[in-house]
């Protein structure tokens, strides 16, 4: 008996070692591929970030280690002033105006795209198309809906302007994108148009998971819609919607092509990936940019890790396994 035990144990265990072999040459191709798109284009920025590169001289930029983030200079008469990017005006700047871009997007789009998931879910006639006529938006490349929004915006020929004249919610015509005061609203309206049906589509996946026993069951009893929204499908949804949400706030922490698009010189709506690109390709530094192309993956893998931290999120797939 124990030697039956002893060789089930063992073939378990030389089952358990070939599918684990098996999978690594599964996963050795897109490993490899991941490395030459992604790691190693991080690690040479990284490596231009700790030198004085230039784009018309590549290689051969020298070591300055992390001059291009912080350097103390002292002044002949004794005036001590700081350099690089982490008390560059310009990056903070950019910083803020990532950041509250990503936030107010990503707040405003999930609760848009949960309430439009939640219509989408329900029975009526024609939901399929419905369906498929709300991803329209998303559908659209981001550059072709930027240009659009772009001349719909524009204060001389837009109909954005002429429409609101003429329902008297104008008094004259405002140059959305130009302006400092409206470029922001403008441009979170538009990333909102675009991306809210990409949250919807991700909450109704999570919502078509949930079996329709519960609500039947908690008709039968009577319990009020709202009640059952909150107590019932929001936390049965959380772990799609948490996950959706990471994916969203990734994308807006980049967010590079609308603004570059509709507000490419504001400094109202500069973000860190446009002013990164601007020192890379426009001013001609190089390793400045890389610097603060660094700085952007620091600060996305911090904002990650908060959330999965702190939202408690399960990215394993074992649930509460």
């Amino acid at each position: 008996m124990t030697d039956i035990s002893t060789a089930g144990r063992g073939t378990g265990r030389s089952l358990q070692q070939q599918r684990q072999k098996a999978a690594f040459w599964f996963l050795a191709p897109m490993l490899i591929a991941l490395f030459c798109v992604a790691a190693w284009p991080l690690l040479r920025t990284v490596w231009f970030s700790m030198t004085d590169t230039t784009l018309s001289n590549l290689y051969g930029g020298k070591w300055i280690g992390f001059d291009n983030y912080l350097r103390v200079q002292t002044l002949s008469n004794g005036t001590v002033r700081y350099r690089g990017t982490l008390v560059d005006p310009a990056w903070w700047n950019a910083v803020w105006n990532t950041v509250r871009f990503s936030l107010v997007s990503v707040i405003c789009e999930t609760v848009l795209g949960l309430i439009v998931a939640l219509v989408l879910n329900a029975e009526f006639k024609g939901r399929g198309l419905v369906r498929a006529a709300i991803l329209i938006p998303w559908a659209i490349p981001t550059i072709v809906s930027a240009k659009m929004w772009a001349w719909m915006l524009n204060d001389q020929y837009g109909i954005i302007n002429d429409i609101g004249l003429k329902l008297g919610l104008l008094s004259q015509k405002v140059a959305w994108t130009a302006s400092t005061d409206t470029a922001m609203y403008a441009v979170l309206a538009v990333d909102i148009w675009k991306t809210t049906p990409f949250m919807a589509l991700l909450c109704l996946a999570g919502l078509q998971m949930v079996p329709r026993d519960i609500y039947e069951a908690a008709k039968i009893d009577g319990i009020h819609p709202v009640k059952v929204f909150f107590k019932i499908t929001l936390p049965l949804i959380r772990p799609a919607l948490m996950v959706a949400v990471i994916f969203r706030m990734l994308d807006a922490l980049r967010v590079f092509d609308l603004i570059y698009v509709l507000t490419p010189n504001s400094p109202a709506t500069k973000t860190m990936s446009v002013i990164s690109r601007e020192n890379l390709i426009d001013f001609d530094k190089f390793a400045y940019g890389s610097a603060q192309s660094t700085l952007l993956f620091g600060i996305l893998a911090i904002f990650v890790a908060l959330y999965i931290w702190i939202g408690k999120v399960d990215l394993s797939g074992e649930g509460g396994k």
